[in-house]
């Protein structure tokens, strides 16, 4: 619910909604699971159901606080898009980021199902970016459900990366952000899967961002491939004005 964040590829997370259900391999070791549960015995009202989701309303109108610009990741402890949440509340999330102009959203979902059935409820504000996460062969129809939306801007998050991605359709997608799991459990991630989609994106002409390594000791893997860092970022076109001219 507050500013900062140590998520490398954006600046700040905003929760208006936490909580959620695992569907899919990459959700097995949750880290906003493992959170809540830290959260909820410290007593933190917000989680106070755990990690069952829960909608936050009274944290819908923060960002409007926050003056200075910013890259805000929204919801990090749950998902915009569980078929839980009601569409009226996914359209609150949506005002709020369409009235906070001057900051820059970023949703991640696994649900591209949904996504894309909601697609024309939505009113895609310029300043939101919508990705869809893909953890291995088995789930790269989400960039399909992904690639049917208006959103301005379309990005994957391939994490935890989880198996090898080869031949990834990247047409009207503008980011791809890699990383290995992390954690006691974490699994494992081989290097080849990582510079396979790197040059991928780089035949696609795709910003390639590389996470991190993971591993139960993600700073001490760090995040350097094949001998630097990887943190490319989509280049964001000027929206079109039409320039009415005096005769």
């Amino acid at each position: 619910m507050a500013l900062g964040s140590g998520i490398e590829w954006t600046e700040s997370t905003w929760n208006p909604i936490t909580g959620c259900n695992k569907i899919s391999p990459g959700c097995k070791h949750c880290y906003a699971e493992r959170m809540a549960e830290r959260l909820l015995a410290m007593g933190q009202p917000n989680y106070r159901n755990g990690f069952d989701l829960t909608l936050q309303p009274q944290a819908l109108e923060l960002p409007l606080q926050w003056k200075k610009p910013q890259t805000i990741f929204v919801n990090s402890m749950s998902d915009l898009f569980h078929r839980d949440v009601p569409l009226a509340y996914i359209q609150s999330v949506f005002d709020v980021m369409r009235r906070a102009y001057w900051h820059r959203f970023q949703i991640l979902t696994k649900r591209g199902d949904l996504l894309s059935q909601l697609d024309h409820c939505l009113d895609w504000p310029a300043n939101v970016w919508m990705g869809v996460s893909v953890e291995n062969s088995d789930f790269v129809h989400r960039i399909e459900d992904l690639r049917t939306t208006r959103a301005r801007i379309k990005f994957l998050s391939l994490e935890p990366l989880l198996g090898p991605l080869p031949n990834l359709n990247l047409q009207g997608i503008e980011w791809v952000i890699v990383g290995g799991e992390s954690g006691p459990c974490a699994r494992e991630m081989r290097a080849e899967w990582v510079t396979e989609i790197r040059d991928q994106c780089r035949r696609s002409g795709v910003a390639f961002f590389f996470k991190q390594w993971g591993g139960k000791n993600k700073k001490k893997a760090g995040r350097v491939l094949e001998g630097r860092t990887w943190d490319e970022m989509p280049i964001i076109k000027p929206i079109a004005r039409a320039v009415r001219l005096s005769l």
